[in-house]
């Protein structure tokens, strides 16, 4: 098994989400995906009308700002660059910045938002947003490319976290 496989052991697609292996069809281990399905619709909306306008080849820096501007048009509360600290077995060992954290359901219920602007999407990309998720106990996040001829996402879900 290599490095990747490891990583999306418990992963599969479902229903337009990457989302935790469950044993039961259907669930989700609590997780209450109709709650988050506004507001991943509003960000994603947004993330399109930004690409709509600037259209590819643009930095990535350039989409981050463009999509704060649109976040703030739609009402949405978001953060931008948001340091948040990494934990392993209860101990900090340092820190990385996501490019938006986006209100969710409820306040401590965020959504993270992870932008890239390549051609394509890769394992790597796929790979950074779970571990963020995993990383902060996040439920759901959103991985939105800007660099293609159209905007290019998927949305994740993680509901169980190792300890």
């Amino acid at each position: 098994m290599d490095i990747m496989d490891a990583v999306f052991e418990d992963w599969v697609y479902a229903d337009q989400f990457v989302s935790v292996r469950v044993e039961e069809p259907g669930a989700a281990y609590g997780v209450d995906l109709a709650a988050y399905t506004p507001f991943t619709h509003r960000a994603i909306g947004c993330a399109m009308r930004v690409h709509s306008i600037l259209g590819a080849g643009f930095p990535e820096i350039i989409y981050q700002r463009a999509l704060a501007i649109e976040l703030e048009r739609e009402g949405m509360q978001a953060q931008r660059e948001v340091e948040t600290p990494i934990y392993f077995r209860g101990q900090q060992i340092g820190s990385r910045r996501v490019d938006f954290m986006v209100e969710g359901p409820q306040p401590e219920k965020p959504i993270l938002l992870e932008l890239k602007a390549t051609t394509d999407l890769a394992d790597i990309h796929f790979a950074q947003v779970i571990n963020y998720l995993e990383a902060y106990c996040l439920h759901v996040g959103l991985l939105l490319n800007f660099g293609g001829a159209s905007l290019q996402y998927r949305r994740f879900i993680k509901s169980t976290f190792h300890t």
